[in-house]
């Protein structure tokens, strides 16, 4: 489907975003990560005028929704996990632990969820292969699975991902078009949700937005390409 296309059938479409790298510029510490200028008018015009406005992210909810505060729009948080059992203090402990041995790593605690964040180590390729093995251990014995993205590695339950969210959103709203723009390995699995829609007829529209870390295998599946969150906006501001 073209972008025209798209427009002739917003009132009836789903436009899912990821929150960093798409929404808002990478940055070294997540808890810096601010939208892009001009996020939040975008966003609240599109609400307004497409048939459902999503943010699918890793990030819980409540942060998003606090440097996004618009009427209306949409937001799963933690690859849809939120209201899951926290994970057990010993898991908690042993990431922890394999975090404090690599310097400049950072553990973002989610609850359901918990993240290592390499970006601030001296050589992140290096530090995930020295991590990544130690974590899979811990993932395997405590049955959770292990999440790769831009210089981070997430310890998770089973049954989440950005694809069975996009699905569930796409499964309620009963739309007739579709939208999903991501940056990172993650939203891999989105683009195989519209996939699944596409097979049915329904029109879709997969963005990759492009940073110095973007994997080659989004790229490679994607429908348009943009340079960064501000050019997303300009495309979502043309809708």
């Amino acid at each position: 489907m073209s972008l025209q296309g798209l427009r002739e059938r917003l009132a009836e479409a789903a436009i899912l975003l990821d929150y960093d790298g798409t929404l808002a510029p990478i940055v070294d510490r997540p808890q810096d990560a601010v939208p892009a200028a001009g996020a939040a008018e975008v966003l609240t015009s599109l609400v307004r005028r497409a048939g459902s406005v999503t943010i699918v992210t890793g990030r819980p909810a409540g942060f998003v929704r606090e440097v996004l505060p618009v009427a209306g729009l949409d937001v799963v948080g933690l690859y849809g996990l939120e209201g899951r059992p926290s994970l057990p203090e010993d898991v908690r402990a042993a990431v922890a632990a394999v975090a404090a041995g690599e310097p400049g790593a950072h553990v973002e605690d989610k609850d359901a969820s918990i993240a290592v964040h390499l970006r601030l180590t001296p050589d992140p390729v290096a530090a995930a292969a020295r991590v990544g093995p130690k974590l899979v251990e811990i993932a395997e014995r405590a049955g959770l699975e292990l999440l790769h993205g831009k210089r981070v590695l997430e310890l998770a339950p089973s049954g989440g991902g950005k694809g069975s969210v996009v699905r569930r959103v796409l499964g309620a709203s009963g739309t007739r078009a579709a939208l999903y723009a991501g940056d990172d390995l993650a939203d891999l699995s989105a683009f195989a949700a519209l996939d699944d829609l596409a097979s049915r007829g329904v029109p879709v529209i997969r963005v990759a937005v492009l940073g110095p870390e973007t994997p080659d295998d989004l790229v490679a599946v994607a429908d348009v390409m943009v340079e960064g969150p501000e050019s997303l906006l300009t495309l979502l501001r043309g809708l």
